[in-house]
């Protein structure tokens, strides 16, 4: 979707886009010299919508929620690679880490 597109589905101005890219809330890919949003640009626009109007969340609050929003999405990844090196062991390799696991929850 284009800049055009992703403004009017979204009903916002093109200053509140620039200062949502400026402050690195959205990173469009770039193509022919015109910015492309993605499906998860709109969902990250939608929450960016949310906070700032429903919640009344001011900037700064925005960018730590963003922030956060980011280190989470890294760590499922992180983890869902993680659990895959780990389904890739021998059962007795996994017993003994998810056992170790264990132990670490209890202390």
């Amino acid at each position: 979707m284009d800049d055009l597109e992703f403004r009017l589905y979204l009903k916002i101005d093109i200053d509140q886009l620039d200062l949502w890219i400026e402050q690195g809330w959205l990173i469009p890919e770039t193509s022919g010299g015109q910015r492309q949003f993605r499906d998860a640009d709109v969902a990250r626009a939608r929450l960016i919508l949310d906070l700032m109007g429903n919640m009344g969340v001011n900037e700064a609050g925005v960018d730590i929620v963003m922030e956060l929003v980011d280190e989470l999405h890294g760590l499922r990844g992180t983890m869902g690679k993680l659990m895959t090196a780990i389904g890739r062991q021998e059962r007795d390799v996994q017993r003994r880490l998810f056992d170790s696991l264990e132990e670490v929850d209890r202390v």
